[in-house]
């Protein structure tokens, strides 16, 4: 069976789903991120399906990048400019090529965590 990685949103200030925002998926090759994939968070702040499905599944080195900055300025949390926050990069391995990969982004306009998940 192959791996599948997921990711979601939570706004930890208001107690939501980050809904609307923008996720990019890149590999990281050589040290250098290659887009593989774009999404955007459904009302329940999760992608609409795997950003990374079992067939593009493989294991490596992967960044997310979380566009927190649009998302605060949408919800009216974004503060003065620039943003604390802005864009989110999240960057991890995967070595096991028949797993669940979940990582999630708990988000506040001033901190954020992170985890994996299952």
């Amino acid at each position: 069976m192959a791996g599948y990685l997921t990711t979601h949103v939570l706004d930890t200030a208001r107690g939501l789903p980050a809904a609307g925002m923008k996720i990019v998926l890149s590999r990281v090759v050589e040290g250098v991120p290659q887009q593989i994939a774009e999404a955007v968070t459904n009302a329940d702040g999760r992608t609409d399906a795997p950003i990374l499905p079992a067939a593009a599944f493989a294991p490596g080195v992967y960044e997310l990048v979380f566009h927190a900055g649009d998302y605060l300025r949408a919800s009216g949390q974004a503060g003065a400019e620039p943003l604390f926050l802005d864009q989110i990069p999240l960057r991890f391995g995967i070595a096991d090529a028949a797993a669940h990969y979940h990582v999630p982004l708990l988000l506040s306009p001033y901190g954020y965590s992170t985890y994996r998940g299952s």
